[in-house]
């Protein structure tokens, strides 16, 4: 099978399986979510998913876990005194390009 045909084929399966995580909670819940624990459980998954997988790769970025722990930390710090977010990011890459300096 050539190449072209493969990745075609791949793009359609992954259209597919996006449009089917969409459309089956439009279909299947209809009514109003009355839940509390499940509204919460929704509200907070982008989050966790996000979370989830930029962590990993926050530790893996620089090579050098000491300049990525400084580097996280200062962003966690920055963040909980709610700045802009191209500030925190700006900071934590200030901070491991100190580290990393040093």
């Amino acid at each position: 099978m050539p190449d072209t045909l493969k990745i075609l084929l791949l793009i359609f399966a992954m259209a597919g399986i996006t449009y089917l995580i969409r459309m089956i909670p439009t279909v299947f819940l209809r009514k109003k979510i009355k839940s509390t624990y499940l509204k919460s459980l929704l509200y907070y998954i982008p989050y966790a998913v996000l979370s989830a997988m930029t962590f990993p790769a926050i530790f893996y970025a620089t090579g050098d876990t000491l300049s990525a722990v400084i580097g996280t930390a200062v962003a966690l710090i920055v963040a909980v005194f709610r700045l802009s977010l191209i500030i925190v990011a700006l900071l934590a890459c200030a901070a491991v390009f100190i580290v990393i300096i040093i």
